[in-house]
């Protein structure tokens, strides 16, 4: 069940949207949707403890864009994935062993950010080098295969979310 709140986050976001995901597979059609509205140049933000379904997330979310099924790991060793959906180029970064926000330019982040979309796991580890205009998904475990979704990003993402999602 969905609910729109209205309380201000950091970076001047606003929670738009919160579910509750009873499984994986509810997860998977949530990140259907929301990559049925990404585009080039966007930053959506994965943030949860271990074991919160931020991978899944973006595997659900990459395998939804253009092009066939892949194997969608972890980057928790490579650091940072790609792959050519369509007509867009998807970064998915595990910043878990980062210990200085600005390690994350080694991995040609700024690249990413405007040529592609980036999926961002562990963007706390950014500090102040996460982009303002990043979408941000807060995954919380809330049962043994439920989680708790909050969805967080300024008034660019808010008329997105509505399309994708219905809302308004």
């Amino acid at each position: 069940m969905d609910r729109e709140i209205q309380v201000r986050g950091m970076h001047g976001a606003v929670s738009l949207m919160e579910c509750d995901l009873a499984d994986e597979t509810a997860t998977g059609q949530i990140a259907a949707r929301l990559a049925g509205c990404v585009a080039k140049g966007d930053v959506i933000a994965l943030s949860g403890g271990l074991g919160a379904g931020k991978t899944a997330f973006a595997r659900a979310l990459i395998n939804a864009l253009p092009g066939g099924a892949e194997e969608v790991p972890s980057p928790t060793f490579t650091l940072v994935q790609t792959y050519d959906r369509g007509e867009l180029c998807v970064y998915h970064f595990d910043l878990y062993r980062i210990e200085i926000p600005d390690e994350v330019f080694e991995l040609g982040i700024d690249d990413a950010f405007s040529d592609g979309v980036s999926l961002i796991e562990w963007p706390e580890r950014m500090g102040r080098l996460l982009p303002e205009r990043a979408l941000t998904l807060r995954l919380s475990i809330s049962g043994p295969t439920a989680r708790h979704l909050s969805i967080l990003g300024g008034d660019a993402w808010r008329a997105r979310l509505e399309r994708a999602f219905g809302h308004g």
